[in-house]
């Protein structure tokens, strides 16, 4: 037990360490845990995440070369005219434009450029900007398990298939977009008349009383409107939508897929039995007979894998994008979002190989000392996947790390369904690039991290809609499971 608990003080402290450093540091310096577990303690490796890694490459890829093309601008440009058309309303319709484009591209760091935009027209609406601009932020992350190509959602799905929970993209997003979208409006209704208004709050009117300060906070307004938006980059989004299109009917309709004939030797049965001492019957006729037993082999008929399915669909429009679309590779590399996704891969890889490294050689002592409080409180497990969450910045690593004991903890897939909002709470401690880039980004020095560093602006906003999405969640499962 000493050892357990020394060793788990050593997972958490990596992952605490690589979370103070960020970016590439976070799955980097979880190497450093994973090597004093294996070589110091002797412990058994785990199986890192590679499906996982694979699927995030593919779709990081294709969002890349859709950015690279200028299809990002578009639809930046498209939330911008919504939002600069009802001002009024921005704290409820900023949110949902930061949710829906994480929903389709499947990564919350899009919206850096829509983020100055919403700061300026709640300025020149007379709205605190830390209202639409706080709850836009923690939108841009939980749309990431909304998103038919997001790490988290795919993860989960094949993660629960083999764990015999039937389910399929597309039933996941029934449950988890409906709800996101309820946790999301009730932090927006919550934020509606969060703190003063701009010409009642003395802290900003004494900024404004300077004129430069007044001319740097209401001088530059962000736009994207002037911007020409080729054919080409309208182009790439089209096949980026088709790309989705393509996903979730082959996961809602997986009989359409091709399937492949396969040979699998019989592992666990009965050896060949043996006659007179030396006669064995033979494998054939044993087959024929029905009957299984080890060293025989069995052919069965497998369908394609949702997991290939996705980076081969991924992987196809981004080469469309590029021959038809005039989208440059070396753009995209050097571009946010095919950055920021393959700093998400080395975390996940880092992560989730050290998680699965410490649970899979502790997984009896863990099912012998929980399996009394999930037996009789399965929803708790929504408390684990957010305070470990509060400690790795990654959604999709949180599920790869924590799905596979939940489910071998006997938790059922229809509850891990419905508490599967609850694998955001990276905005507890306010060091995530979006949140930290939303507080630059407002001029009028509304949105901030406190004093005390807990009471941020987005505390109060992300622990309603995380809370929210999970009842609503839990709820929807409960009903249809």
């Amino acid at each position: 037990m000493v050892l357990m608990i020394l060793q788990l003080c050593i997972v958490l402290g990596a992952l605490w360490v690589g979370s103070r450093y960020g970016s590439l540091a976070l799955g980097a310096i979880s190497g450093i845990g994973l090597a004093l577990l294996v070589f110091g303690f002797g412990l058994k490796p785990g199986t890192p995440p590679t499906d996982v890694i694979y699927i995030i490459i593919a779709a990081v890829t294709c969002a890349g070369i859709m950015q690279a093309s200028g299809g990002m601008d578009w639809l930046i440009q498209i939330a911008e005219k919504m939002l600069r058309k009802h001002p009024d309303r921005i704290t409820f319709l900023a949110p949902l434009c930061t949710f829906f484009l994480t929903v389709l591209v499947g990564t919350g760091h899009v919206v850096y450029t829509l983020m100055p935009i919403i700061c300026d027209i709640a300025l020149k609406k007379g709205i605190r900007p830390e209202r639409p601009c706080g709850v836009a932020s923690i939108a841009s992350q939980v749309g990431i398990t909304c998103s038919p190509i997001a790490a988290a959602v795919v993860a989960f799905v094949t993660i629960s298939n083999a764990n015999h929970f039937d389910i399929t993209i597309p039933r996941v997003l029934m449950v988890s977009i409906p709800a996101c979208v309820c946790g999301l409006m009730a932090a927006a209704a919550a934020s509606y008349r969060r703190g003063l208004d701009l010409d009642k709050d003395p802290e900003f009117q004494k900024k404004i009383a300077d004129p430069v300060q007044r001319d740097y906070i209401y001088g530059s307004g962000a736009t994207t409107l002037d911007k020409e938006i080729p054919q080409s980059a309208k182009n790439a989004v089209f096949i980026f939508l088709g790309a989705l299109a393509v996903i979730v009917m082959f996961a809602a309709l997986p009989e359409l897929l091709p399937s492949y004939e396969t040979i699998k030797a019989i592992k666990g049965a009965d050896p060949l039995p043996i006659i007179d001492g030396n006669t064995t019957i033979t494998a054939d006729a044993l087959a024929k007979a029905g009957i299984l037993a080890e060293g025989m082999t069995q052919k069965s008929m497998v369908g394609l894998k949702m997991n290939l399915v996705i980076q081969i669909v991924m992987i196809s429009a981004a080469a469309l994008m590029i021959i038809f679309c005039k989208a440059a590779p070396k753009k995209a590399v050097a571009g946010p979002v095919w950055q920021s996704g393959m700093v998400a891969v080395v975390a996940i890889y880092g992560i989730a190989w050290l998680a699965d490294t410490y649970f899979s050689n502790y997984m009896s002592e863990m099912q012998a000392g929980l399996e009394d409080i999930v037996a009789q409180y399965p929803w708790s497990i929504a408390l684990v996947f957010f305070l470990v969450s509060v400690l790795i910045n990654s959604q999709g690593a949180v599920v790869v790390a924590m799905l596979p004991l939940a489910y071998k903890l006997g938790i059922p897939g229809p509850v891990l369904l419905g508490v599967l909002p609850s694998v955001y709470g990276y905005f507890f401690i306010p060091n995530y690039p979006s949140d930290i880039a939303t507080v630059n980004f407002d001029r009028s020095g509304t949105t901030v991290i406190g004093k005390y560093l807990l009471n941020h602006s987005f505390m109060m906003p992300g622990l309603i809609c995380v809370f929210t999405s999970t009842i609503v969640a839990y709820l929807i499962t409960m009903l249809f499971y």
